[in-house]
């Protein structure tokens, strides 16, 4: 009786101080989310479905594997009564509540923030950490993927963020010199992080010459030849051959000083994916091009002249050995001759291969495909990450509080021009494992989920600290077999799996084209930002990740794989 008036005060005295601050609809709907989530906490944790992605933690070896339907009227139904979050600690009833009611108020406010457009930022709920306000980074990352008027390069410097919106005063004259100096050169693609010794050589210069070989300065102009190109859309292709098909005709188009164009995406061609981003690579990522060379090479593609003159060509005047295998762009000479030797494979750094060339290309190439995630990918993590992260971090931001919800309050200069730069929260250290099995086995060699942890094990016995695994895999057997690790805490996208020896396209057919896209991207990205990294370097997924994060600044993080490429 005790704990229910408890949770009647919390419920009423929140009521009544946001009432006014926060909108109404939010408000009702996160209370009652709060109460209902409440008295399905306090007896188990379950996975949160939101949209077309759901995503499970689990820890000593308890079950996650279907998720829970929760509704707006209490009316909550458990499929599976033994499913626990964080089944290793004990929650308080008193810090439970609020943890549930804060946790149920950001998950109303990422869907809010989807399905509307709005800035995440705006509410007087304490800040989530783990959010990121997809409006403003998308509005930024559209400021630094376009030019200032006549200038050869966006607003690239060292100055990262919010910080170029800060407001200049009279004084500051000799600083805008050095800055615009500094943008003249493009020295900072500010999709790149890290040093210069923590990625792979030449990365900056290259993918600010990818940048510019891509946006010249007059698409009209007469010298300008394109070579347009849908994704590959072969039965049984995956989303990492189609990406990796894409590294080679960007291959070509460098070589043949052509502009990019990619055309028809199978993949985005779905209700997820609005108005002209529908079918297009733009639904996920920035585009390769400007619009203005877009509009461009499609004009050009109803003229017969511009194709007589070779001005315009397409994917399929080349040869698949031309595509998938062609030359790497020398115009920086052969700086794959000294990549950083730190991938183990057997207990051994490789330090040379025989397609050291591609390896270096693709993880460029790659990179400035994804150089900038849209609002809607933003979107798609945010509720991985609520889902994965959200009740670590409410429970997290509430033990750092006084009181139990504390206004938003005014922010200063450092919160909006510095610290909104940050990436959002995750648990630290973050280890991320992709599991390749199945129909795979054709292509390469396939070792047991065994044989992964093992690989696990050595690097927690130089980084101890590590706790926490990103489990990426198509195979529910893999699932299963983590429970068998309690002393891990396990986190994983809650979609179904194949089962057997069912073939990826079959499988990736019964998940429908929006979720069987959604999830292995958002698996994707988390595992570039993660800490470590295992995989197999015989799956094109895992070579793809490998690229990403050794041009996101992770190197020295080092990469252990079960085997290797087959074509090393």
């Amino acid at each position: 009786m005790e704990q229910q008036r408890s949770l009647e005060r919390v419920v009423s005295q929140r009521a009544l101080q946001m009432g006014s601050s926060f909108p109404c609809q939010i408000c009702v709907v996160g209370f009652l989310s709060g109460v209902c989530l409440t008295s399905l906490f306090l007896a188990s944790f379950g996975a949160f479905q939101f949209g077309a992605l759901s995503l499970s933690a689990f820890s000593s070896g308890i079950s996650t594997s279907n998720s829970s339907s929760i509704s707006g009227d209490c009316n909550v139904k458990q499929k599976n009564s033994d499913r626990r979050f964080f089944a290793q600690e004990k929650f308080a009833v008193g810090v439970d509540e609020r943890v549930s009611l804060l946790y149920s108020s950001w998950g109303n406010l990422v869907t809010q923030s989807a399905n509307e457009g709005n800035h995440l930022g705006k509410s007087n709920l304490p800040k989530a950490p783990h959010l990121e306000d997809c409006k403003l980074s998308a509005e930024t990352n559209k400021r630094l993927d376009t030019r200032v008027r006549n200038d050869s390069f966006p607003l690239w410097t060292i100055w990262k963020g919010q910080l170029d919106n800060l407001l200049w005063t009279a004084e500051d004259e000799e600083l805008q010199y050095y800055r615009h100096q500094t943008v003249s050169k493009g020295a900072y693609p500010p999709w790149i992080k890290g040093s210069d010794e923590e990625n792979y050589p030449l990365t900056r210069k290259v993918q600010r010459d990818i940048w510019l070989h891509q946006h010249p300065m007059k698409c009209s102009d007469g010298n300008v030849k394109f070579l347009i190109a849908d994704w590959e859309r072969i039965p049984g292709f995956g989303i990492g051959a189609q990406i990796a098909g894409m590294c080679g005709l960007l291959a070509i188009a460098i070589n043949e000083k052509r502009v990019l164009v990619t055309s028809y995406y199978n993949r985005a061609d779905h209700n997820g994916c609005k108005g002209s981003s529908r079918s297009s690579w733009s639904c996920y990522f920035f585009p390769e091009t400007s619009p203005e060379c877009r509009d461009r090479a499609f004009e050009l593609m109803k003229q017969k002249e511009a194709w007589e003159k070779g001005i315009i060509k397409i994917k399929e005047n080349y040869t698949s050995k031309e595509i998938w295998s062609g030359r790497t762009p020398r115009s920086w000479g052969k700086p794959w001759s000294y990549l950083q030797p730190t991938t183990d494979i057997n207990g051994s750094l490789i330090t040379y291969h025989r397609k050291m060339d591609r390896r270096w290309w693709r993880a460029q190439a790659v990179r400035y495909l994804m150089r900038f995630q849209t609002e809607y990918t933003c979107d798609l993590l945010n509720h991985a990450r609520h889902a994965a992260f959200g009740w670590e971090a409410a429970r997290m931001v509430l033990e750092s509080q006084v009181s139990d919800f504390p206004e938003g309050g005014e922010k200063h200069d450092i919160e909006n021009f510095v610290w909104s730069s940050h990436k959002p929260w995750t648990p630290r250290p973050m280890l991320s494992m992709h599991v390749r099995m199945g129909d795979k086995a054709c292509e390469m060699k396939v070792v047991g989920f065994k044989e992964y942890m093992q690989l696990v094990e050595r690097i927690r016995k130089h980084f101890p600290e590590l706790k926490s695994i990103w489990l990426s895999t198509e195979m529910q057997e893999v699932v299963d077999q983590s429970r068998l690790y309690p002393h891990w805490k396990f986190y994983y996208t809650n979609v179904t799996r194949q089962m057997g020896n069912m073939t990826m396209a079959t499988y990736e057919a019964s998940l429908g084209r929006e979720t069987s896209t959604n999830y292995p991207l958002v698996n994707f990205l988390l595992a570039t930002e993660a800490d470590f990294f295992i995989g197999a370097l015989g799956s094109t997924w895992c070579f793809l990740i490998d690229g990403m994060r050794n041009t996101g600044g992770k190197v020295m993080s080092g990469y252990l794989s079960v085997n290797k490429d087959r074509f090393w």
